[in-house]
This record gives C-alpha cells, structure tokens and sequence, in this order.
C-alpha cells in the first residue's frame, strides 16, 4: 500500500487558477494528459515547464512554474542531502542490477508469455511483431555525440529514498559525464507524477543545458500522496516523450523511468500508447524499478525497455535502505551501486559498446556470471552487461 498524505488538491486549484488567464488545456473529462501532440497543449505552444492540478470530474488547468525558481535546496555533501527530500540518504548508496531483454529476448518472451497466461488485468498490448522489431533495433548501436536525459520519477509518498537518492547524486553524476564526455552537452529535463486527487499529477521542467538549473528543480521536489497502489505512470511518459528532444540522429536520448508502482489497469492502452510515442523518437527508456514492485510493475517496465531499447535496471536490498525490493525475474545479473548502473548505462549509448562493471564497481553477482554470460540448468545461455 503507497502512503497517502492529506488531500490538497483544492486549494492548490483555486491558488493556481486565482493568477491564470484562460487555461492553456481544455477540460478533460476522464483526467488523461492535456497535451495532445508533440508540441501541442490543446492546440497551443508547448509550455516549458507546468504542472496540472486535478479537480473534481478530472478538470485539468495548468500553470506555467514561476519564473523565480523552486526554493533554495539543501546542501549535498559526504553528509547526505538535507533539502526538501524525505530523509537523508547518502551518496552513493542505493544498489541496482541491469538487465537487457533485447540481448535475451527468449527470456524475455517466456516471462511475458507467463504473466499474460495469468490473466493479469491492465497489461500492456505490444503484439509480436513490435518485439521482434525492437530485438532487431537494439542490435544497431552507433556511438552518439550529445547527451539528452530526462528523469521520469513516481513522486508518491513511498518514492522519498529514492527521490533524495537522486537529489544526493546528482552533481556527481553530471560531473563524471561531463569529466569522460566533456564533447556531449548534456541536457536534462525532469516529469514528476503522482496521481488523480493528489497534490498534482504530472509537473515537467523541460530540457535544460544549465545542470545547476536543473539541480534547483530536482532538489525542491518531495514524495508525498498515492493512498492506492497505481498510479499516473501513463501521464508520466507520455508527458516525457513529448518535451524539447533534440532530433539529430547524433543524440543519445535516454528516459530514466524511477517507480515503484504500475499504471491503472484502465489505462493500458495509454501506457502503451506512450512507449510507443518514446520508441518512435528513438528515446531508450531505463526503468528504475524500486522497493515494492509487483509482477505486472516488472514486466511493464521491461516491456518499456525491450520496445524502446533501453535496459531494466532493478533496485536490490544490498545498500539496506528502504522497504524490501522485489528479486528481479532474471536468471543473472551484477549488482553495483546505482550511479554506476546508471553511468555505464549512459557510457553504452555514448560509446555504442557494451561493456561489464569494473571489479571496482562490482558489489556482487547473481546467478555466477562468467566472462558476461551465465550457462542455465537448461543448457541455455545468457548474456549480462
């Protein structure tokens, strides 16, 4: 069960309409996402940054962030962060496995095949040829030039150690990328969602070159809401793809999806919908399951990185912090603290190679990998990165 804060979402209506104009998005009457194509909100110019309050019967208004600027953050250091997240968590403490479904795509296909013979309600409807098609992209890797990465993150009341997870981290991780692909001219753009009836549902600061910038607005976000278990992970992404990415095939695009709970079964279809609207972009979306997922949680994500070719990454229980984290449905992976997960996963793209931890990034093995590869009961073999 997420927690659940008290429910603000009226007075935060009336405070963000109170300044506004006429709205930028008409009234939705089934609470779906206002932007209704790339570049468009209701037919209108794409907002830079905004969020959207929900109220009663799903009305959506939105308002453009103030020009001012999140409040001042805390301070991140050997200490841990002390800003606005919840609790204090210290660098480089959260550890992650990764795996790709692409580079075992029969894994991959005998996991789906025996969620979905479970009968699961709101699963995701990628048919075969879709897979088949990723698998085949995925094997094509060019070294890329540019950096563009968006952080998509759950920012529900059981998301605080990972959201002050990333608030703690973030100027390293900018700064060792910066240090190996000085060239890359990293942008960043951050989409928080939450849910329907909570504080808002999605809230997006578009793509930012200035990195202190985009610090500001990650260390003002907090976890709070989310009295059910679902959430608007749909609205999420489909907010995510539609933002300022740059189109030279020379850019790596990389959607660091960080949750811990499924979309409505409901909205299935728009979940869908929205990876596909990643794919399309050539947008790799790396989800970052976390403590508390269920089966569906999991494939949805790996589904999410096999269509877009990007890879699963999983939280594990090694670093000791949070609620339990669920053993990923994967015979073999490395565990290393997640800013190296997630460096090396941006080191893939820029590269276009594939590579294995450093023995200094390793904190151990699941399934006694050799030389990038675990030998099953079966005979089969498979491959880990």
């Amino acid at each position: 069960m997420k927690l659940s804060t008290t429910r603000a979402w009226m007075v935060a209506l009336l405070a963000v309409c109170a300044g506004c104009s006429t709205p930028d998005s008409t009234n939705v009457a089934d609470g779906t996402d206002p932007i209704v194509g790339d570049g468009e909100v209701a037919g209108a110019p794409a907002p830079k940054d905004g969020d959207e309050i929900f109220g009663s019967g799903g009305d959506v208004s939105y308002a453009e962030a103030p020009s001012s600027g999140p409040a001042a953050p805390g301070s991140a250091g050997t200490g841990g962060w002390t800003g606005t997240g919840n609790g204090t968590i210290q660098p480089g403490t959260l550890t992650a496995g990764v795996w790709d479904d692409n580079q075992n795509f029969g894994v991959f296909v005998a996991y789906r095949d025996k969620i979905k013979a479970q009968g699961t309600p709101g699963l995701l409807t990628f048919d075969n040829q879709e897979h088949d098609a990723a698998r085949a992209a995925a094997n094509v890797r060019p070294a890329k030039q540019e950096l563009d990465i968006s952080l998509v993150i759950d920012t529900t009341g059981s998301m605080g150690d990972e959201i002050a997870y990333l608030q703690t981290e973030f100027d390293a991780l900018a700064a060792t990328i910066q240090a190996k692909y000085p060239g890359a001219a990293q942008h960043w753009s951050l989409v928080l969602y939450k849910d329907t009836m909570d504080e808002y549902v999605t809230r997006w600061f578009d793509f930012r070159a200035d990195t202190v910038e985009f610090r500001s607005k990650l260390a003002a976000q907090s976890a709070g809401g989310g009295a059910d278990f679902p959430e608007a992970a749909d609205q999420g992404l489909s907010i995510a793809h539609r933002l300022s990415w740059r189109t030279s095939p020379s850019t790596a695009k990389l959607m660091f999806w960080v949750a811990d709970a499924p979309h409505h079964a409901e909205k299935a279809q728009k979940m869908t919908d929205a990876i596909r609207g990643a794919r399309d972009k050539g947008i790799h979306i790396y989800p970052v399951a976390s403590s508390g997922i269920d089966e569906m949680t999991e494939l949805t994500m790996r589904e999410a990185a096999q269509i877009t070719g990007g890879r699963y990454l999983f939280l594990t229980d090694d670093s000791g912090v949070g609620n339990d984290h669920k053993e990923a449905s994967v015979p073999c992976y490395f565990v290393t603290k997640l800013d190296n997960a997630i460096l090396r996963m941006v080191d893939v793209e820029l590269s276009g190679a594939y590579r294995e931890p450093t023995a200094a990034e390793l904190v151990r093995s699941g399934g006694n990998p050799q030389s990038g590869a675990c030998k099953l009961a079966s005979g089969q073999t498979v491959t880990i990165y």
